[in-house]
């Protein structure tokens, strides 16, 4: 229950700093749109950081997977493969899709934010996974932006006649074809 109760909270604040912006958010919206007092939204989160460090905090544990996962297999091109297909499975997962278009639109508010700067240094640690030290620029460019094509492709493809899977399938498809060449 409690755990539901979190996540709702999250939920509704997500929505919330989308739309209206992180800094024009306040508590009492978010506990008046949960349907709670903020004494019991408080029972949570104390702040809205929090509920942006929770939000982080479950990112980070997902990169924090998939580099144990990754750390503990040959650095072959198959593994790299099965990197992007795991990292796009993630971000197919509706809330993280929620959490990327949170960031993207309050890219000021949350610049210096610790715990927004530590998911990103997560994500340059699966960058750095990815290449050896005496890989060439090209190769290490190459390799990071596989990676970030399966967000772009999302994001530069929002006006395009195509559902949502065939727009994900795509963006898989160049990101896979990025890290192999």
């Amino acid at each position: 229950m409690r755990e539901n109760t979190r996540s709702r909270i999250q939920e509704i604040a997500l929505r919330l700093f989308t739309e209206q912006g992180y800094e024009a958010t306040s508590l009492r919206q978010i506990a008046e749109e949960l349907g709670v007092t903020k004494a019991a939204l408080y029972y949570h989160f104390k702040t809205k950081d929090d509920i942006v460090a929770s939000l982080a905090d479950d990112r980070v544990a997902e990169f924090e997977d998939l580099l144990e996962w990754l750390r503990a297999r040959p650095k072959t091109p198959q593994t790299r493969r099965e990197l992007i297909v795991r990292y796009a499975e993630r971000l197919d997962r509706p809330r993280n899709a929620e959490v990327a278009r949170f960031l993207e639109r309050n890219q000021t508010a949350l610049r210096d934010h610790p715990k927004i700067l530590r998911m990103r240094e997560k994500m340059l640690e699966v960058v750095g996974e990815l290449v050896e030290p005496g890989d060439p620029l090209t190769t290490r460019i190459q390799r990071s932006m596989a990676l970030f094509s399966l967000h772009a492709g999302m994001w530069l493809t929002q006006n395009v006649e195509a559902s949502e899977q065939e727009r994900r399938q795509a963006a898989r498809e160049v990101a896979i074809k990025l890290m192999e060449a």
